[in-house]
C-alpha cells in the first residue's frame, strides 16, 4: 500500500519531504522496522518513541509518524500529528481495509463485569443466527478459533485490534463485541473502530495510578460513548448507548445521558427506580429516543439466578446458571444491546442460558464438603460483590484469599482490606502480582483495612506472602459448609516479581491443594 493512500485515513496532519512510496508495514516497534516500514514514534511514560527514530532510519523506514521531531534528522517523509497513538490506530484500520466498517461492532466498558457482560451479548447474538468474534481480557476469538492476546493484556494494542477485526471479516463474522478498557480508550488503542453500541457496566474505584483522577478515568470511560457521534454509519444501524441506572451514586448515569446518541436503553435491577418517561424505540431517525428495561423478581441460588426482565415490549423471564445477585445487573447490559440490536426475546433467553460460567468469574471448583471458588475481583467493589455472593452460598464461614498488584492504585488496598474485614470471617493476605513493589508493603497496606474493621491478626486473618502457601493454608483450614474464595487473578496464567512474569494459575494451585487434603 502506498504511503499517500494510508495518510488519507488520518483526521488531521502535516507532511514534510512529501513523496509518495510504497509502505510495507506498519509498525511502533524499531525493532519490527523492515525496509518500506512506516514507523510510528509513540511518546512512553518513561522513554518517548522517537528516540528511536535513527534506529528506525537505519532498518529501512520508508517514513516516519511522529508528534515532534527536528526536521534535520529525516530526509524520508515525515508526518507530525497531534496524538501518535491515535495516528497508529488510524493507519492500522487503513492497512487492514477498515474491518470494523463491516462489522456491527458493540462496546462494553465499566470497572467491573465487562467480560462476563461480553459473553452474555455475544452469545445472544449467536443464538439469533449470527457470526460473532470477541475480543476480551481473557483473549480473542473467532469463529471457533481462539486467540491468546497476551500476559495481563486488557485490551490490546491498536495494530492487533485492526488485525484481529480483518480477520473477522474474512472468516465471516457479522458482529464484533469488544471490551474497551479506560487505558484502552485513553491509550487510542480503539480510535477508528467504528462502534455501533456502548454499553457500561459500572464505573467505580479502579486505575487511578494510571489516571490520576477519578473524573480521569470516568471521563476515559465516556470516550467509548463519544465515538457514537463520530464513527462511521452503516445501513440500518442506530448508533445506541446502554447505560446503567443505578450507578448514579457519583453522577456517573447523569453524566453519559448527555452524550448524544441516537437511542438509549437505560437499565435497573430495581423495579422502583424511574429510568425514562420515553417508552419509544424509533428507527434511525436522528431523533434520540429511550427504552427502559429493569430487574423484578430476581431468585439466587447455588445453581444461578431466575430474573424477570420487564421491557415496553413485554416480560422477559431469565434463567442463568451464574452465580451472584451483581450477574442481574450484567444479564440486563447485555439484554440491553440486544434490544439495541432488535434481537428476538428467544434469542436472548437461549444465549444467557448458554453461558454457563466465564474462567476466573466466580468459577466453582469444589462444592462439597466446602466450596471453592476462584474469582477475578481485584477492585473494592468486585471484591465487595464476591464475598456478598460467598455469604449467600456458604452454610458456615466464608474464608477469603486476597492481595492487591504493585504499581497500581494504592488507595484501593486499605479500602479492600476494610470490605474483607466486614465481610468474611477469615481473611489470608498474599500475593498478586508485587511487581516492583514490596510485598510486604502492600500487604502492610491491605492490613490497615482489616484493622479498620476491627479484625486481629491470627484470630481473623493471616499474612501469607507466598500464594501458593496462602491458598493451601485457606484450604487446609476449610471446614463441611465454609466457601474458600480465592480473589485477584482469576483467569491469568502469570505472577509478575519485579519485572519478571513467572507460570501462575489459581486454578491449578486450588486443584493440587484439594488433591493434597484428600
Amino acid at each position: 500500500m502506498n504511503l499517500f493512500s494510508l495518510l488519507r485515513a488520518l483526521p488531521t496532519y502535516e507532511i514534510h519531504n512529501a513523496r509518495d512510496v510504497d509502505i510495507t508495514r506498519i509498525t511502533p516497534d524499531s525493532r519490527q522496522v523492515i525496509p518500506g516500514a512506516l514507523f510510528v514514534a509513540i511518546p512512553g511514560v518513561n522513554v518517548d518513541g522517537a528516540r528511536f527514530i535513527p534506529d528506525a532510519l537505519a532498518r529501512g523506514a520508508a517514513a516516519i509518524v511522529t508528534e515532534t521531531v527536528p526536521l534535520s534528522t529525516v530526509h524520508c517523509p515525515l508526518i507530525t500529528v497531534p496524538n501518535a497513538r491515535s495516528a497508529l490506530a488510524h493507519l492500522c484500520a487503513a492497512w487492514y481495509d477498515f474491518p470494523s466498517r463491516k462489522l456491527r461492532v458493540i462496546g462494553v466498558t465499566g470497572t467491573d463485569g465487562k467480560t462476563t457482560t461480553c459473553h452474555l451479548i455475544a452469545s445472544i447474538l449467536q443464538s439469533a443466527g449470527h457470526k460473532v468474534g470477541t475480543i476480551t481480557t481473557i483473549g480473542a476469538t473467532i469463529g471457533e478459533t481462539e486467540i491468546d492476546t497476551g500476559l495481563h493484556t486488557t485490551t490490546p494494542d491498536s495494530p492487533d485490534v485492526q488485525r484481529y477485526l480483518a480477520q473477522m471479516v474474512e472468516a465471516g463474522m457479522q458482529y464484533a463485541v469488544i471490551e474497551a478498557t479506560s487505558e484502552g480508550l485513553a491509550q487510542r488503542r480503539l480510535d477508528a473502530v467504528e462502534f455501533d453500541v456502548a454499553v457500561v457496566t459500572n464505573i467505580t474505584h479502579d486505575h487511578l495510578y494510571y489516571h490520576q483522577t477519578w473524573e480521569n478515568y470516568r471521563d476515559a470511560k465516556a470516550m467509548l460513548f463519544r465515538a457514537l457521534a463520530t464513527s462511521y454509519r452503516k445501513p440500518r444501524t442506530a448508533k445506541v448507548a446502554v447505560l446503567n441506572a443505578d450507578d448514579n451514586a457519583r453522577g456517573v448515569f447523569d453524566f453519559l445521558r448527555q452524550i448524544p446518541a441516537d437511542e438509549q436503553v437505560i437499565y435497573s435491577t430495581d423495579d422502583r427506580r424511574p429510568t425514562t418517561d420515553d417508552h419509544q424505540f424509533s428507527a434511525v431517525s436522528g431523533q434520540r429516543s429511550a427504552v427502559s428495561i429493569f430487574a423484578r423478581d430476581v431468585q439466587h441460588s447455588p445453581h444461578g439466578l431466575c430474573v424477570t426482565v420487564v421491557t415496553p415490549f413485554g416480560e422477559l423471564p431469565i434463567e442463568s446458571p451464574l452465580i451472584g445477585r451483581y450477574n442481574v445487573a450484567n444479564i440486563l447490559a447485555a439484554i440491553g444491546a440486544g434490544v439495541a440490536r432488535r434481537v428476538p426475546f428467544e434469542a436472548m433467553r437461549e444465549g444467557i442460558a448458554r453461558v454457563r460460567g466465564v474462567v476466573g468469574r466466580m468459577e466453582i471448583l469444589q462444592r462439597e464438603p466446602f466450596t471453592v471458588i476462584v474469582d477475578f475481583a481485584h477492585t473494592p467493589n468486585a471484591l465487595q460483590n464476591a464475598l456478598e455472593t460467598a455469604r449467600e452460598l456458604a452454610r458456615a464461614r466464608v474464608i477469603v484469599v486476597f492481595g492487591c498488584a504493585g504499581l497500581r492504585d494504592v488507595q484501593k488496598r486499605a479500602m479492600m482490606g476494610e470490605i474483607a474485614g466486614r465481610l468474611a470471617d477469615h481473611i489470608v493476605v498474599t500475593a498478586e502480582d508485587p511487581r516492583t513493589e514490596s510485598l510486604d508493603a502492600i500487604n502492610a497496606q491491605i492490613v490497615e483495612g482489616l484493622k479498620k474493621a476491627g479484625r486481629l491478626e491470627i484470630r481473623d486473618y493471616h499474612v501469607i506472602a507466598d500464594r501458593a502457601e496462602a491458598i493451601a493454608f485457606a484450604i487446609e483450614h476449610a471446614r463441611a459448609g465454609d466457601v474458600v474464595i480465592v480473589c485477584g487473578k482469576g483467569h491469568e496464567r502469570s505472577m509478575c516479581f519485579g519485572t519478571t512474569e513467572y507460570p501462575w494459575s489459581d486454578q491449578d494451585v486450588v486443584r493440587a491443594a484439594l488433591n493434597a487434603e484428600r
